[in-house]
């Protein structure tokens, strides 16, 4: 084969996303984050951007926050904005599936391209260091006198944190519909909100308040996994007799209208980024359980918690 030709055949092969990574050049990758910068998607997609970069499969990463809706209108922008761009990747999770059930938008989360599932995280509740109550007894007694008094502060209407206070409420024998959920754009402005006792009670992943927990601002008083978290001497909802167990995960997709080939080069890209020391530091820092799942495996599972979630919602009263 003449060096033209040869040129010709790996410049077609690079197109249409078919050489191996270490025979491209690194791409340019454009990550949307449906949320205000500060929260859980945030610190997820800053990270795998670092990790892609340190995997040498991206040469930058540039980020666009876009947050409200429960991840909905960086949804929108992402489906919208992105067509056919191999190199667009967005953060999602457990929260967009709620806020999609939720509040309809306008838009779908399957004209995107699920690439992988990269973490799961239960969330904590906790208090203000100020507050006059100092367990969740203390929250759940308030709640049954008068359910409307205690603000619950969290993610976007629809997330893990919403679904939980829910849930806890039917355990306990309140309506759900009565739960007066403050929901915010981004982690920053809940932190801000718990941090002045703007809320009675605030919920979110442990690594969003960890820093808060540990200076003593914030007083954890329960998290929502089966078993108490590693490192974290936080009681389960369940060990106080409120049979609530809910996780969060996080997860990436890629640009509407890409080929089976791009998809494929992307989903390499973000499983060798996942081997890296950058990202093994991510998950150790933020308390994170890896929780990788690619290919159909991922497709499926989305599914399966869409069903679940809209199950357990309309369960609570949500929908």
């Amino acid at each position: 084969m003449r060096r033209d030709e040869f040129l010709k055949s790996l410049a077609a092969l690079a197109a249409a996303g078919a050489l191996p990574l270490t025979a491209r050049a690194a791409a340019n990758v454009k990550m949307m984050i449906p949320a205000n910068p500060g929260g859980g998607w945030d610190t997820t997609g800053r990270a795998l951007g670092k990790a892609l970069q340190d995997a040498k499969v991206a040469d930058s990463v540039t980020y666009d926050n876009k947050g409200g809706a429960a991840g909905a209108l960086g949804l929108a922008q992402f489906v919208n904005g992105s067509k056919g761009d191999p190199n667009a990747m967005m953060v999602m999770g457990a929260v967009m599936l709620g806020g999609i059930i939720t509040g309809k938008p306008p838009v779908s989360l399957s004209q995107a391209t699920p690439i992988a599932r990269l973490i799961s995280e239960y969330n904590v509740y906790v208090l203000p260091a100020n507050s006059p109550f100092k367990t969740m007894a203390d929250v759940v007694a308030q709640l049954k006198k008068d359910p409307g008094s205690v603000k619950w502060g969290g993610g976007s209407r629809g997330s893990t944190e919403h679904i939980a206070a829910c849930m806890l409420a039917r355990e306990v024998g309140v309506d759900p519909a009565k739960i007066n959920y403050v929901a915010f754009r981004g982690g920053g402005e809940a932190t801000a909100a718990i941090l002045g006792g703007n809320v009675t009670v605030g919920g979110s992943g442990y690594s969003e308040f960890a820093e808060y927990i540990k200076a003593g601002k914030m007083r954890p008083i329960a998290v929502t996994s089966p078993q108490r978290l590693k490192g974290i001497n936080v009681p389960t909802l369940k060990e106080q007799g409120i049979n609530v167990e809910l996780g969060n995960w996080r997860g990436v997709y890629g640009a509407p209208g890409i080929s089976a080939e791009q998809r494929k080069h992307l989903t390499d890209m973000v499983l060798a980024a996942l081997k890296t020391k950058a990202w093994q530091e991510a998950l150790e820092k933020n308390d994170w359980t890896p929780a990788v799942l690619s290919g159909p495996a991922f497709d499926q599972f989305v599914d399966n918690e869409f069903a679940m979630l809209r199950a357990t919602m309309v369960k609570a009263g949500m929908v």
